[in-house]
């Protein structure tokens, strides 16, 4: 059965379906003046049966591109991906358990809906795209059917909607075969080394400005994310376990000065706060150099109310020219009532001064939002006052954690570590952006931490060495390499210490959350023996049959994780 955007919106929000006005993947689209507007969706989320807000969102743009089209202005729409609800929505008759996100109906009415708005659209793919599990085998087949859908070659698009004005977008192309968690967006090494050439080959000593549309923004942007979500399972920034692969996106836009803008949307939250915006230098006054090049990065809300995490719904609306752009919020919760909420003007190719043009609007329960974010601080800043130093031996003295501890440290090895609500997280060396989950808040409050120096001198390693079965001879040089040898240890009230091990790579966050048909394989296997063990036993409900899972480092199906502790090691059992 094939669904109609335009059937099931209200009548009153009907409209004649236009011609297909997606973009031509890699190729530039040439345009003849410097002024240009641009509708920026962040993720829809279509349910075919919750179809008015859309309609709604639709029809506050549609005055505003027929104003600057009638100006002679470049106009265009970007979807920031997520195209369709995660959910079973009663779109297919044959199964009432196949999801809607990433099917062939949703992609199609998607398309259809994008190409309503009569002007040019592109799109990138978020990390629920590729989502139509019950109807394709393989991440390739339901890209191909993303592709085809919105008439795109490749993932990627690049259009001129202005002179020598760039917009340029990266989608997700991973689901069914990534490391971890399915809802990293993964954008591959093909389309990072098309970036690449693109952003060197329209430098900005030739004028040329590039503005760019991803789901999830890069590591080192500086806006505000989900701790409850995105932070702990590792899906916060662009290819986020990937750590090369995370860094290069910021290394970009440190490097090209033509990058201008960076907009994403993945938090579903509003854009009512000043850290929806970050610019890339601030007053000194104000605080450190953020190093994040010529690039102001704006997260972007959505358009529906059932996917909205703080109750906005809100779209992101650019208009610029030569000298700079201005963003806006169209809010559809106030009848398209647009708001601007940064000015950027252009001081020459190479930098640009970006201007808040009101205050912070959140509400009371937006605190749960806001996520604490280290400061190391610059040559005329000292970091913030969570900095821990080291004492006289090398050491970092144990200190008591608590909820609304605030500390973070660097290893010797560069990697930085720090507290967050009660858990242990890492945070990016560089750009200090949360990383993941170390240890759960379940597992560390109410205990000590400490880092403590753990190399051993020549003598006393080699004897230890001669001990230990399978170490005979080693090299304790080699072993210990030119880096200090440190433990971070945890320390609780009847005196247990646990060592905090680094992964294989020298990492310390945990990459706890496997892929989605990983757990969904595992989910089956635990019901088939819940439904064995009441046949078994003769219970009357299958819910009451004790099973657990016996399974490798993982302890959970859960695609959320908030928990490191061990059940009868380093928390009370289970059972």
């Amino acid at each position: 059965m094939k669904l109609s955007f335009a059937l099931l919106l209200a009548p009153t929000a009907a409209f004649v379906p236009a011609a297909r006005h997606a973009g031509t993947a890699s190729t530039t689209l040439r345009a003849g003046s410097d002024e240009y507007v641009v509708a920026v969706l962040g993720d829809l989320h279509i349910d075919p049966r919750k179809m008015e807000d859309y309609g709604t969102g639709r029809s506050h743009f549609l005055p505003i591109f027929d104003e600057a089209k009638s100006d002679g202005k470049g106009v265009s729409v970007v979807s920031l991906g997520d195209l369709g609800e995660s959910k079973n929505c009663d779109h297919n008759p044959e199964s009432d358990s196949e999801l809607f996100a990433g099917t062939t109906q949703c992609h199609e009415m998607a398309a259809e809906f994008l190409g309503s708005f009569d002007v040019p659209y592109d799109v990138v793919g978020g990390n629920h795209d590729l989502e139509g599990l019950d109807e394709f085998e393989t991440d390739e087949e339901n890209l191909n059917t993303y592709l085809k859908s919105h008439g795109k070659e490749t993932p990627q698009f690049c259009r001129e909607v202005a002179d020598k004005t760039l917009l340029v977008g990266m989608g997700s192309t991973l689901f069914r075969d990534a490391v971890y968690t399915s809802h990293e967006v993964t954008i591959d090494q093909e389309q990072i080394d098309w970036f690449e050439n693109l952003v060197k080959t329209h430098p900005a000593d030739e004028g040329w400005k590039v503005f760019v549309f991803t789901h999830a923004p890069p590591n080192g942007s500086g806006l505000r994310v989900l701790q409850e979500n995105h932070v702990v399972n590792g899906c916060c920034w662009l290819n986020h376990s990937n750590e090369k692969q995370c860094q290069k996106f910021i290394e970009l836009v440190r490097e090209h000065r033509c990058i201008k803008a960076w907009f994403s949307g993945h938090f579903h939250l509003g854009q009512d706060y000043q850290d929806s915006i970050t610019f890339p230098t601030v007053d000194p006054k104000e605080g450190p150099y953020p190093n994040r090049g010529s690039c102001v990065f704006a997260q972007t809300s959505v358009m529906r109310a059932g996917t909205s995490r703080d109750g906005r719904q809100q779209s992101r609306l650019i208009r610029g020219n030569a000298d700079g752009f201005e963003i806006c919020t169209v809010d559809h919760q106030k009848d398209g009532k647009i708001r601007l909420d940064a000015t950027i003007t252009f001081k020459g190719n190479s930098n640009e001064v970006g201007i808040y043009a009101h205050d912070d609007e959140s509400y009371e329960h937006d605190k749960y939002f806001k996520v604490y974010q280290p400061c190391a601080g610059d040559k005329l800043h000292p970091p913030d006052e969570g900095f821990k130093r080291y004492n006289s031996d090398g050491n970092i003295n144990p200190f008591d954690i608590e909820m609304d501890t605030i500390a973070w440290w660097y290893m010797s090895c560069g990697r930085a570590l720090g507290m967050l609500n009660g858990n242990l997280i890492e945070y990016d060396s560089s750009t200090l952006a949360p990383l993941g989950l170390v240890v759960g808040a379940d597992e560390l409050v109410g205990k000590k931490i400490g880092v403590i120096n753990s190399g051993l001198d020549a003598d006393t390693c080699e004897m230890l060495f001669e001990e230990e079965e399978g170490m005979e001879g080693a090299d304790c040089a080699a072993l210990a390499g030119d880096i200090r040898e440190q433990a971070v240890v945890l320390l609780d009230k009847d005196g247990l210490v646990t060592v905090v091990q680094p992964n294989e790579d020298g990492s310390y966050w945990r990459k706890i959350v496997r892929n989605k048909m990983v757990r969904m394989k595992e989910v089956r296997r635990v019901k088939a023996a819940k439904l064995w063990a009441a046949d078994l036993m003769d219970l009357d409900d299958e819910n009451d049959a004790n099973v657990v899972s016996s399974w490798g480092p993982y302890t959970t199906t859960s695609g959320t994780a908030k928990k490191t502790s061990v059940p009868g090691l380093t928390a009370p059992s289970a059972l």
